[in-house]
């Protein structure tokens, strides 16, 4: 696999833990105004939580996860069974290893074509979060555009000289 595309992968995947970073924060803040509010409570006052919080979470987390699989696919972070695997010649492993990558590259282009839909069908919708009134079709951008890195690496992947890496 071309070191480009694990630099990019790393980035992306800085990226989707940065966003995770924010979705702690928010969680903690709202949590916080929470505990604040029953102190408050006490001297009959009120501390309204963040609004929208849960869209904030739900639209944030469908881009912070899938950000992350790209690079985990560019580490070889996969599940895999060794039970048996490591027994094999290391030419079977191999083009285990080229399918496995082939098969991987076909979902994700599977997934990617059926969110670009999604996206398409969401937009045309004009879909909004409910509390915040936010567009929803722009979080399905770094959903394709995870799925499209997730399909180049394992691409790469299947076409090196030696697959079983």
């Amino acid at each position: 696999m071309t070191e480009r595309l694990e630099r990019i992968a790393a980035a992306w995947a800085l990226a989707g833990g940065a966003v995770l970073l924010l979705i702690a924060l928010v969680t903690v803040t709202n949590a916080g105004a929470f505990l604040i509010d029953r102190l408050a409570r006490l001297a009959g006052a009120t501390v309204a939580g963040l609004p929208g919080y849960e869209d904030f979470v739900r639209l944030a987390v469908s881009c912070a996860a899938l950000m992350l699989i790209p690079y985990c696919q560019a580490r070889r972070g996969h599940v895999a069974v060794d039970l048996l695997f490591t027994r094999l010649p290391h030419g079977v492993r191999g083009a285990l290893d080229r399918l496995a990558a082939l098969g991987i590259t076909g979902l994700a282009l599977f997934l990617a074509y059926w969110m670009a839909l999604g996206l398409v069908e969401t937009r045309a919708d004009h879909a909004l979060s409910r509390v915040l009134g936010w567009p929803e079709w722009p979080f399905y951008l770094p959903g394709i555009a995870s799925l499209l890195l997730w399909a180049a690496i394992a691409l790469a992947q299947a076409l090196e000289r030696d697959a079983h890496g």
